[in-house]
């Protein structure tokens, strides 16, 4: 009589390592036959990728924080009495007839995949032991996706369940189930040979051969436990050292950075992005400048320039046409002291030090309004963007937006504070047809200040909610859509903001914040800065538009009402 045999253990993620090891024969195994090849029928895709990642990256991200002791994986063993592979000779080691392994190895895979599917990240047939047998790796997801180990094998009955099923999957290949309810204990090799050679049998339903073999097997199991435990120690002192190492080596790795930072200018690409530039085409472009950076040297392509110099000091003079004194306070106040120090030392690191206590601060200063070019900026936002006229207004009247002589529209950039105060300005093009000029005014604070309005709730009430987007006219097309889809301002105090790089978000303003929407564009930069966006606040939810971006899908959806409205009209007609 042969008997199907199914068993568990539990994993924690620091046992991955060592299991994986013994199964995927990464460390010699006694009692393994090394000209046997075992068959991994799970997970083979991906033969490089070690328990751990497969593991981690079923689980994915976890509503609820994984408790440190929490079961990881679990390693099911399933396997079959030795007289099923071998029903002439039970006691011959490791040899078995091979169309009982396939015809027991293919109702073994079909349970792994009906009761567990996907859950079950790798499972492989061992050949070169003694018995063929399977060990299978399931990651105890529940159905919300949890991971909870107890839904699946905590109790009695839930085992005898398990039990059930395996034997229920494989009873045609003539394999029965152990006898239920059993009060069947664990016994020495010693005392069990004890009781058979005295002639009393602990199982009446089992025959001397099957207590024999099954002694035989015990023992096996007993050896290999001490093999495993003896390596375990062994690898878990060593990998303490290699963590030893590690960290060693993490700090004089910081150490040297921190050292060559010291020794090193100011990257210039961070150099234009605090100027204001923008980079268009490979260059870097604003306030008449066409700049193209080659590692610490830059060469402006502008008509009325074209002349080039290298370091950071030399590009903030150049485009801010001022001296070097006044292009290290720029420096200090935007990379502080240490950076400064970094871009002066190419001149003169002793000078740095001088002008930075000495030179006086300039004070921003919005650009001037001109009150007779609003209505052109009005006519732009509310007729080519498709803003409504009376937000419009209600925003000129708070002094969130202007104009300026040049007919731009100006949103104006302030802190998150009690008392807001101007800390820079972006600018828009409204004049002509086709203009697309856009820019921060000069000596803008980027990381200092930002375009925001708040909506619903009371003025006094904590923000709830905010959503960030990559420009002023989408946080606004963004509001008046949400206002017109809900046909009222939202329930709670929101923050509309515009931020159009993830190097100026106020994260320490925000990470306590419930309900934090990302809603930049779809395409590859505004998908890489959500994703910044994300590792700085967790909390944060990705929100996509249908259209091109949010100005475009509100003049879409504009255009959707006023179609509506002309087809009732002219229903109403008849």
């Amino acid at each position: 009589m042969a008997y199907a045999i199914a068993r568990i253990k539990k994993l924690k993620r620091s046992n991955l390592a060592g299991s994986e090891a013994h199964t995927a024969r990464f460390r010699e195994t006694p009692n393994a036959d090394p000209s046997q090849n075992n068959i991994r029928f799970i997970g083979h895709h991906n033969p490089n990728e070690s328990l751990d990642r497969l593991v981690m990256e079923r689980i994915g991200e976890q509503k609820r924080k994984i408790r440190p002791d929490a079961v990881y994986a679990v390693e099911i063993l399933l396997t079959a009495s030795p007289e099923y592979f071998r029903p002439d000779c039970p006691t011959q080691a490791g040899y078995y007839e091979p169309e009982r392994v396939d015809s027991w190895l293919e109702a073994s895979k079909k349970w792994l995949e009906s009761q567990y599917s996907s859950r079950v990240v790798r499972a492989e047939l061992h050949l070169d032991e003694a018995t063929p047998h399977i060990h299978a790796y399931f990651v105890p997801l529940d159905d919300l996706g949890q991971l909870r180990a107890k839904h699946f094998f905590d109790g009695r009955q839930k085992m005898r369940e398990f039990q059930d099923s395996y034997s229920a999957a494989t009873e045609h290949l003539g394999l029965e189930r152990g006898i239920k309810g059993s009060r069947a204990q664990h016994q020495d090799i010693k005392d069990f040979y004890s009781i058979v050679n005295s002639g009393i049998e602990p199982n009446s339903q089992l025959t001397l051969a099957q207590m024999q073999a099954k002694a035989a097997q015990s023992d096996r199991a007993q050896t290999k436990k001490q093999e495993i435990e003896a390596t375990a120690k062994a690898l878990a002192k060593e990998i303490e050292e290699k963590d030893q190492l590690i960290k060693q080596l993490e700090t004089e790795k910081l150490l040297l950075r921190q050292q060559t930072e010291q020794r090193s200018d100011l990257p210039l690409v961070d150099i234009a992005w605090e100027l204001g530039l923008h980079h268009d085409q490979g260059r870097w472009k604003g306030h008449g400048n066409i700049i193209n950076i080659d590692g610490q040297k830059f060469y402006d392509f502008s008509p009325d320039q074209q002349k080039g110099g290298s370091g950071a000091i030399d590009l903030v003079m150049h485009v801010n046409q001022c001296n070097l004194r006044q292009a290290v306070v720029w420096l200090h106040e935007r990379f502080g002291e240490a950076g400064a120090e970094r871009a002066a030392m190419a001149k003169a690191q002793k000078v740095a030090a001088e002008i930075i206590q000495l030179e006086p601060r300039d004070k921003f200063r919005l650009p001037v309004e001109d009150k007779t070019k609003w209505q052109g900026v009005s006519n732009y936002l509310t007729q080519k963007r498709g803003i409504p006229e009376n937000f419009v207004e209600v925003m000129h009247n708070r002094g969130l937006v202007y104009a300026d002589d040049q007919q731009n529209a100006v949103f104006v950039m302030r802190n998150l504070g009690e008392e807001p105060q101007g800390k820079g300005a972006f600018l828009r093009g409204t004049r002509g047809e086709n203009n697309t000029f856009k820019g921060y005014e000069k000596g803008t604070k980027r990381r200092e200040g930002w375009f925001y309005f708040h909506l619903g709730g009371q003025p006094t009430d904590p923000v709830e909610k905010v959503v960030l987007l990559k420009s002023p006219i989408d946080a606004v097309s963004f509001a008046m859509l949400e206002y017109q889809q809900r046909g009222d301002v939202p329930p709670n105090r929101t923050l509309y903001m515009a931020v159009d790089n993830p190097k100026s978000l106020p994260v320490e303003q925000l990470q306590n914040i419930p309900n934090l929407q990302v809603a930049f564009d779809s395409d590859d930069a505004g998908n890489a800065a959500a994703r910044v966006v994300k590792e700085l606040l967790p909390q944060s939810k990705r929100l996509k538009c249908k259209a091109d971006d949010w100005n475009q899908q509100l003049i879409d959806y504009g255009r959707q009402l006023r179609q509506q409205q002309q087809q009732d009209d002219e229903l109403s007609i008849y």
